[in-house]
């Protein structure tokens, strides 16, 4: 690490990272539920101001005028993005931002051997756990960020369908060997690598960065977009662990404990998310979920050929009309059509009218853990109108009428009744169990599971086919005109 100036005695430094590390747990904490997320938020970046103003004033990082002016351009890449980046595109962006953590830890691991090997030496042995923790942190650092641009490639459209090939996972396997030996070398020869910088041991450790590179890429390219709330929450997590082994490189007890709350957390939203798709982290990885098979087109023919009645606006109001009771299913097509608008404003009309309504939310819904939330909460829905898979499912016998607009398999039933189906086990809406259930999408066609969905053709399901904004606003509309 660089110097001391001496502006901030070393009793003051340790009391400013004790105090971010603080703010770093309350906002965390702050940040478990909606009403107290923003506050949390901006507890968590108070104290990363702390942390990092300290360090400017302990450490002679860069001249005061480059730093300013880094500091500045930092604050308007992200006021700008806070500023034009839409709702439905916050998947993407939490992409970015993983990898942008990932790529700077990378970097920051490495700098700082090199710094180090530099200041000591030619013969220079550098203990252990410095070498062994930059390794790890430029491996896990560069999967993140590679493994990230790939993520938000896909989930913006610039990418396109999976990328699967024959053996694909014996390339992945060999790309990471390479890594794992360069990191090797990095931890059991410092000082014979060190003694011919830059020659042997700068190379040594951009070998590891570049094969981890390609195993990001290689990691991330076959899954589907539909994963991808998995994928992020990992990704997150993979973040953190390269943040918090950068901080061991550069002995920053702040940087450890930041590291460590974001790694944990992202792990434990890991685990969530693959349960409520009861799918292990390793079939997510590895597997070919979603892949159609011509068995599939058959049966989805069998299944709704002179099964599936169709509405309209008009129709989808008069059953709005004798209801008492509403539940709204929103997906990731809602997102894509952006008609969470739409949604909360017809949601609004109906309580006026003495309707109750509330939202049920599937924890894998959209394209990053908390999708659909974010989607509602923009559009002024209250949070206690949204209701988790464990809390909506007991009270969809007691409901009228259910809205499912652009989901599919988070409320298949064949979840439940097809033990060799993919989504076999996966909890699941039981909106079915509701008097009617009107079902919003562009077509018939399968969710990310590549498998029919039963509820299609049931005697109280209706398909209402279109556009989720322009089908939700022809409802909204044609209710107001009868009201």
């Amino acid at each position: 690490m660089a110097a001391p100036t001496g502006w901030l005695p070393e009793p003051a430094l340790q009391l400013a990272y004790l105090g971010a590390a603080t703010l770093f747990v309350l906002g965390l904490r702050g940040m478990t539920h909606p009403r107290t997320a923003a506050r949390g938020n901006l507890l968590s970046a108070a104290g990363m101001v702390l942390a990092v103003g300290a360090t400017v004033l302990r450490f002679e990082v860069l001249s005061p005028l480059v730093l300013l002016a880094a500091l500045l351009v930092g604050v308007a890449v992200g006021a700008w993005l806070a500023v034009t980046v839409e709702t439905t595109q916050l998947p993407q962006l939490v992409g970015l931002f993983n990898g942008f953590g990932g790529g700077a830890s990378a970097l920051v691991a490495g700098a700082e051997l090199v710094d180090r090997f530099g200041a000591a030496g030619a013969a220079s042995v550098l203990p252990y756990d410095v070498t062994g923790a930059a390794a790890l942190a430029g491996i896990v650092g560069a999967v993140t960020f590679w493994g990230s641009l790939v993520a938000a490639g896909r989930l913006h459209g610039v990418l396109g369908d999976p990328v699967r090939y024959a053996g694909e996972q014996a390339v992945k396997l060999a790309v990471l060997l390479v890594a794992v030996l360069a990191g090797l070398a990095l931890v059991v020869r410092p000082g014979a690598l060190g003694a011919a910088l830059p020659v042997d041991w700068a190379p040594t450790y951009w070998v590891l960065v570049v094969a981890a590179s390609v195993l990001g890429v290689l990691f991330v390219a076959p899954i589907g977009g539909a994963d991808m709330p998995v994928v992020i929450a990992l990704l997150n997590a993979c973040s953190g662990l390269a943040a918090a082994t950068t901080g061991f490189v550069l002995d920053n007890s702040v940087l450890v404990i930041a590291g460590t709350l974001v790694g944990a957390s992202g792990l434990i939203l890991t685990r969530i998310m693959c349960r409520s798709m009861n799918r292990s982290l390793a079939n997510v990885v590895f597997g070919r979920f979603g892949d159609s098979t011509p068995e599939a087109g058959d049966r989805a023919a069998a299944l709704y050929e002179g099964n599936v009645m169709s509405t309209s606006p008009e129709e989808v109001e008069i059953l709005l009309d004798a209801a008492r009771r509403v539940v709204i299913v929103p997906g990731y097509g809602m997102a894509v059509g952006q008609a969470q608008h739409a949604v909360a404003e017809l949601a609004e009309r109906l309580e006026a009218s003495g309707v109750e309504v509330e939202f049920g939310i599937h924890p894998v819904a959209g394209r990053m853990p908390g999708h659909m939330n974010v989607l509602l909460a923009e559009a002024n829905v209250p949070y206690e109108k949204m209701r988790e898979l464990s809390e909506i499912n007991p009270t969809f016998p007691q409901t009228d009428v259910v809205i499912v607009t652009g989901a599919n398999d988070v409320v298949n039933p064949a979840a439940l009744t097809d033990e060799s189906s993919p989504i076999a086990g996966m909890p699941v809406l039981h909106v079915w169990e509701a008097g009617t259930v009107v079902v919003n999408k562009r077509s018939l066609s399968p969710g990310y599971a590549g498998i029919p969905n039963p509820l299609f053709a049931r005697d109280n399901t209706y398909m209402l086919f279109g556009d989720a904004k322009e089908s939700m606003q022809a409802v909204l509309d044609e209710y107001d005109r009868t009201h």
